[in-house]
């Protein structure tokens, strides 16, 4: 497997406070089956100052460790960048890290306000060349107000991605049921763990693969954490990489539609 999100580098944002910490995370990780992880430290301008000379060398730091320790994880750069006037000339110059340095990056909205400008600035991004991954949607406290928004970034190109934790309950019910919506509607293209501790939040993607696994097919999971993941790493083309799952395919109306609703795309 592969995490395309994760806060593992010691003491560069709210991630890994220290190295003790960051090294029991990579141990866990390997051991539930994760290969590869990019380290996606936040870059929000006015708290953490991060660009990418920085999270390289603090990468190439944590791999001597690693080495060290005997834990067999592969580590490559990226960044969990937030809204920010600057964010296009960010990237274009190299200030600010894509995921593997290809045309796929993390972009982290708001959490409590939906911002002015979320499609806009997306759409900006693409005719750029570049493709923005919208980290955990289903935790924006203002998902349920917005979610046609989420509909429509989606088919319009914007990837989505859910925390792993969301899918198996961890992040509380709200998040939970706006994750298996998404996935039931078709709209998520992959899992990863969005980890930041060692206990509190562990880098474990294992138990949400099976659980996607069961609703939508061995298929679809591996592609939400393996070939769609590789994809991104390998910067290959979206329309390259398998398609979005047919809501139409999910074998039974989940519980939550009955209580709830919910839009399929059609």
């Amino acid at each position: 497997m592969i995490d395309l999100h994760c806060h593992i580098l010691p003491g560069i944002d709210d991630g890994a406070p220290d190295l003790d910490t960051a090294l029991a995370m990579a141990a866990i990780a390997a051991s539930d089956g994760i290969q590869v992880m990019a380290c996606t430290p936040h870059i929000y301008p006015g708290l953490y100052e991060n660009n990418q000379p920085g999270i390289q060398a603090a990468i190439d730091a944590f791999r001597l460790e690693l080495r060290q320790a005997g834990i067999p994880l592969q580590l490559v750069i990226g960044a969990d960048v937030h809204m920010d006037p600057g964010l296009r000339e960010g990237l274009r110059s190299g200030r600010i890290p894509t995921l593997n340095r290809s045309r796929y990056f993390l972009f982290e909205p708001p959490h409590h306000v939906a911002p002015m400008r979320l499609e806009e600035t997306c759409f900006e991004l693409m005719v750029a060349g570049y493709v923005p991954i919208l980290t955990h949607p289903e935790r924006l406290t203002w998902v349920g107000d917005h979610y046609d928004q989420m509909v429509e970034l989606a088919e319009r190109g914007v990837w989505m991605q859910l925390t792993a934790a969301s899918v198996t309950g961890r992040f509380g019910r709200a998040a939970q049921h706006f994750a298996l919506k998404m996935l039931d509607d078709g709209i998520v293209h992959i899992l990863a763990t969005d980890a930041h501790h060692s206990t509190k939040r562990p880098p474990i993607l294992s138990e949400a693969r099976e659980m996607v696994a069961k609703r939508l097919g061995a298929e679809e999971a591996t592609n939400m954490v393996l070939v769609r993941p590789r994809g991104v790493l390998d910067n290959i083309e979206p329309e390259r990489l398998p398609g979005l799952p047919d809501p139409a395919a999910v074998p039974e109306e989940p519980f939550w539609r009955r209580w709830f609703g919910g839009r399929r795309r059609h």
